[in-house]
Parts: structure tokens; sequence; C-alpha cells
């Protein structure tokens, strides 16, 4: 326990004032008692046997008066309370055809609108963090409990390149795992991604945002069996339309459509989630399917109230019993 103002401590000095200020006063009662019964009047049996109840109320006074001084010095102590965290990630697909206008405004801005949406209905809880990926892939904020921070990142995304799903998931895992993540490639290469072990992160998640047009080599299927093996869910959000639409880039005419069959097998390797949506409510149900663990946390907790609180109980209580016993507050 530790003291915020602990100065204030002085002014338990009333304590031992008090009592002795008490003790003078009964002093000189029991003086004139003595004198009463020099004098043939003595105290009745009754009288004697609720004596005791003379000092119970001055000593409910004192505690509780102890009580509220300390509670004045702003007493603090370090509770461990049980938690639910979770981490999730917002994969932006940034590459050239995330330009098309098959949602309006754009797909990436569609995209911006409905994630932003998203992080502003998380509790505290939950740790958001940001990459986007093209031709490569790049964490644009760590995870953070930051929800500023996680939407200026978010509005600072801009468009270019290729897109290559797998570099967006293995750089997603890194930043899940707060650490670049070593991948043996002949692994990957295997049946099973599955085979890689990155360790185990079952109350994390990786929200997809892209229209599923992979251009790369590296196999997004196989990162994905590498997501499931950590526990790590995939929910894949389509940003586009699967009829399509022509994009214009470097004067250059090309077609780009919403390929869903890439997203939602993403989405099964890892028993995620697939929609497709260019708003908030669809990526407002990804949370639900969040796993979230509970974790003991050690916080801080001022008990001011609490001291103060029970100091007043007791003051209550002692000027009850006075009035009670003796028809007047000692």
């Amino acid at each position: 326990m530790s003291l915020g103002s602990p100065w204030r401590l002085i002014l338990l000095a009333a304590v031992p004032a008090l009592i002795a200020a008490y003790w003078w006063m009964q002093r000189r009662r029991s003086e004139r008692a003595a004198r009463l019964a020099s004098e043939g009047l003595v105290p009745t049996p009754a009288a004697k046997r609720t004596r005791w109840r003379r000092h119970l109320p001055f000593a409910l006074f004192v505690t509780a008066i102890g009580l509220v001084a300390f509670a004045l010095a702003r007493p603090t102590m370090t509770i461990t309370l049980p938690e639910r965290e979770g981490t999730v990630v917002l994969a932006f697909d940034v590459s050239n055809s995330m330009r098309a206008k098959d949602l309006q405004p754009t797909r990436i801005e569609a995209a911006k609108k409905a994630a932003l949406g998203f992080v502003d209905r998380q509790p505290k809880t939950i740790k958001i963090g940001v990459v986007a990926f093209g031709d490569s892939a790049v964490t644009v904020l760590r995870p953070s409990n930051n929800k500023e921070e996680v939407s200026a990142a978010i509005k600072r995304l801009s468009v270019s390149g290729g897109t290559s799903l797998g570099q967006g998931l293995y750089t997603s895992l890194s930043a899940i795992a707060g650490k670049p993540l070593t991948l043996d490639e002949s692994a990957l290469g295997s049946d099973s991604g599955g085979d890689v072990d990155i360790g185990y992160f079952g109350s994390s998640a990786i929200v997809l945002l892209s229209d599923g047009e992979n251009t790369s080599e590296l196999d997004p299927f196989k990162l994905a069996d590498v997501a499931s093996a950590a526990g790590v869910k995939v929910h894949a959000i389509g940003v586009g339309t699967k009829e399509g639409t022509v994009v214009q880039i470097d004067g250059f005419n090309i077609a780009t459509a919403l390929d869903a069959a890439t997203l939602q097998k993403i989405a099964d390797v890892t028993d995620g989630s697939y929609s497709e949506a260019s708003n908030a409510p669809a990526l407002a149900n990804v949370y639900k399917s969040v796993d979230l663990e509970f974790k003991h946390v050690k916080k801080p907790r001022e008990m001011t109230a609490a001291f103060a609180l029970v100091g007043a109980l007791l003051l209550a209580a002692g000027s009850t019993l006075s009035i009670l016993w003796q028809g007047r507050v000692v």
C-alpha cells in the first residue's frame, strides 16, 4: 500500500489527543462517583453491568476519526483483477485496384470508413493494429489501445502497386506476435503451412479488407494454414463488386473485380468469416467472433472512498448507540 498525500497522516495526532481527553473526563467522573460513595450513594448492580456501554460509542468514534484521517492521506492498493483482452489487426489492401469506383467513393475509402466505424465501437481492452499490403506489406501501427492513433493510421493509408495477400497475412501475424516472424519457406512449400509453429495467439484475429485479387507468388492459403495453427482467425471483408469495373493505372485501363472465392477460402481455413460490405455493419460483427481470454492484470486503486465510508458508518453506529444507551452523544 502507498499513500498519495502522506503528510496528511499528521491528522492522526488527533486520535491520542481525544483518548487523553476522554481518559481525563472519565477520571473526573470516577472521582465524583467516589465522593458520592463516601456519602453512602453507590451504583446499582444494573449500572455496574452497563458501565462498559459508556466506552463502546467512544471507541467507535475514535476508530472512525482515525480511518477518516487515514483516508485523507489517499491510500492506494495494487489489486489483481481479471480482464478480458484481445488483439485485432486490420490488414488493408492498398494495391492500385483499390482505386476502383465500383464502391463509392472508391474501394479504399469505403474500406477506411467501415474500419473507422469498427474501431470506434471497440472496448479499451481490445488492441487494434493496422497493416497495409500491396506488393509487400508494412505494419503501419502496432496493436494499440489508443483509438485516436488507430484512426489516424487508417486515414493515412494510400494506394500503389500490386496485391500480395500472403505478405499481408505474414505481416499481420508478425504484428500479433509482437516481433518479426521467421518462416521456413520449405515448410510453407509443403502440403500444409500448418506445420510451421509460430506460437499460439487464441485471443487474436485478422480483419482482411481486400478485393481478393492476388498478384504475388507467396501463397496466401499456406499463410492461412499458419494462422489457423496459431489460433488466429481471419475475417475477410470483400471490398468491391463481383461485376467489377475498369480502373486507369499509369495510362492503362485495367479490369478489376472482387475475387470472393479467394477471400472465402482464406476465411474458411482459419474458421473465420467472410462478408461483402462497403460499410461498418459487416465489420461490427467481427468482434463477436474474437475469442477473448481472461488475463490477471495488476492495477492501482485509490482506497480513499472505502476508508472514508467505513469511518462514516462507524460514526453513525457510535452516535446511534450513544443515544440509545445514554440519551445523548458522547
